[in-house]
């Protein structure tokens, strides 16, 4: 039985990661895989896939490994991607649009439904198959299509509101593109994709690696 209230999220992002790896696998018909074989072919850590595994159940066999087919179906339906989940995008500018534009949608079970927008002269027009809808009609577009994935793709200073109204219409699971904090209820979970942070990051990395990386001076405890 999964010990639920023990799984981080960090160890269900690894599960994603297991479940992209076997279906490469898959693809090449191979039946049976190591931890020891997944470690040395997609640099991952032994060690820490069979604990993962192990927090929702025994997989493998002793001595031979998983079952591909078998293991990559528990993944599945542990991620929960055993069904189809409906996606909306508000926010019909260029990250909007891109996002509904993303070919790794069409391959997986997340499909996006409807694009919404504040835009007069975006409002019924479509990206790809997506129609981009008025954001008034957002509660009776979201409940006549079934969607529970909303992407929050606006501006930093609408987002706020934006995931109130999300919220209020009855999704529980969004992702948000604005760079920006925002409070969210209890019951509802966001994930944040801050691109500016990540590329600060890696700015950071680079005037380290080239030496332009000064550390504070400290004297009597206090910092130059």
């Amino acid at each position: 039985m999964m010990k639920a209230e023990k799984i981080s999220e960090v160890s269900t992002n690894r599960l994603s990661i297991y479940l992209r790896c076997l279906n490469e696998l898959a693809a090449e018909g191979e039946r049976m895989v190591s931890s020891g074989s997944l470690e040395s072919r997609f640099n991952l850590n032994s060690a820490q896939i069979r604990k993962d595994l192990a927090n929702f159940g025994e997989f493998g066999v002793r001595g031979v490994g998983y079952y591909v087919k078998s293991l990559r179906e528990h993944l599945i339906t542990i991620l929960g991607l055993d069904k189809e989940h409906r996606v909306c995008i508000i926010g019909a500018g260029r990250l909007g649009t891109a996002l509904a534009d993303y070919y790794g949608f069409k391959s997986s079970n997340f499909q996006v439904f409807a694009l919404f927008d504040i835009d007069k002269t975006k409002i019924g027009k479509k990206v790809g198959k997506v129609k981009i809808f008025d954001i008034k009609s957002f509660a009776e577009i979201v409940k006549r299509d079934n969607i529970d994935v909303a992407v929050i793709a606006v501006p930093g200073e609408f987002a706020q509101n934006v995931l109130e109204l999300v919220t209020r219409a009855g999704i529980k699971a969004v992702m948000n593109f604005a760079p920006v904090p925002l409070r969210v209820l209890d019951g509802v979970k966001l994930k944040t994709i801050d691109l500016t942070t990540s590329l600060e990051s890696l700015s950071c990395f680079l005037a380290g690696s080239n030496g332009k990386y000064l550390k504070p001076i400290s004297k009597n405890g206090r910092i130059y």
